[in-house]
């Protein structure tokens, strides 16, 4: 007994905790004492949320009030059994579960299914843009932590990858948030995660602002495998952070199977909706927003 530590903690009027170090009595008290300490920083150093403006007392992911993490819902509804398009109508899987969408049908992607989680709308697109480009990397936990709600339970995979950035892009940014992602997803998985065996070739433009055609064009290429070796044979889980045409992935999945992988799928944290699948209740949540801040 002598080489316990046991701490106490007040709590409400004379009533106290008290836990020995390490155990999970001592880790709620120590959550505990960050909330009131955090609590006392903001009165002294008052921090907004990123998505609402208002002045944060507690949070559940940084720079992000309860109320605005609390309204990121998954996407739900009848989705293409491919690539996971949503559909308008529930009436396009009520016959045929396996229903995919036309682009799956004209341009079956390289890629043997891909999983994408949540609608890339406020304030998970804002969460999204502060990780990226706002260097807030201390978000990469809660956001993994939503993909792991998220999950389906048919994924299996034996290795997974992350999309990975072309050095030049990296240096500027100074992390890879979907190796962040996938670094969390592994833990949860208990599988490897290789970031040195998909590697970008050539510094592309940025997706976002380029048509379809021009996507295909820009990525062309642009990716290569380094060691196939560890690859080949193996079932390989692609992870990103949005899905927007799925290009960038497909391209990804090219480069894996003609390395030897045996299959390749794709999981992203968030999608790009056409505003007709966007519901009314969002839109009205957001009133103030133009289209662009959908990402649309």
């Amino acid at each position: 007994m002598s080489d316990l530590v046991f701490y106490t903690i007040p709590l409400h009027g004379a009533t106290t905790l008290t836990a020995v170090a390490g155990s999970p009595t001592f880790s709620l008290m120590r959550d505990h004492m960050l909330r009131w300490c955090r609590l006392a920083l903001r009165i002294v150093l008052p921090v907004d949320c990123i998505s609402c403006d208002q002045p944060l007392r507690t949070d559940q992911a940084p720079r992000f009030c309860d109320a605005c993490w609390q309204r990121i819902h998954p996407l739900s509804g009848p989705r293409c059994s491919h690539c996971d398009q949503p559909f308008v109508a529930a009436a396009a899987t009520s016959w045929t579960p396996g229903h995919t969408c036309q682009h799956c049908r004209e341009h079956p992607p390289a890629y043997h299914r891909a999983w994408t989680l949540y609608p890339y709308i406020p304030p998970l697109q804002d969460a999204i843009c502060a990780l990226k480009y706002r260097g807030v990397s201390a978000l990469a936990g809660p956001l993994a932590g939503l993909m792991i709600r998220a999950l389906p339970p048919d994924i299996e995979c034996d290795v997974i990858i992350p999309v990975p950035l072309h050095p030049s892009r990296l240096r500027v940014r100074e992390f890879n948030q979907s190796l962040l992602l996938a670094d969390r997803l592994g833990r949860f998985f208990m599988r490897p995660v290789s970031m040195t065996s998909l590697i970008r070739t050539v510094a592309t433009e940025p997706q976002t602002a380029l048509t379809r055609r021009q996507r295909l064009r820009n990525l062309r290429r642009a990716f290569a495998v380094r060691d196939a070796e560890p690859l080949v044979g193996r079932r390989i889980l692609l992870v990103d952070d949005v899905y927007t045409t799925g290009t960038t992935l497909n391209e990804c999945a090219k480069t894996l199977l003609e390395a030897g992988a045996l299959s390749v799928s794709a999981l992203t944290l968030a999608r790009t909706l056409d505003s007709s699948l966007v519901p009314d209740r969002i839109w009205a949540d957001h009133a103030d927003r133009s289209l662009t801040g959908f990402g649309l």
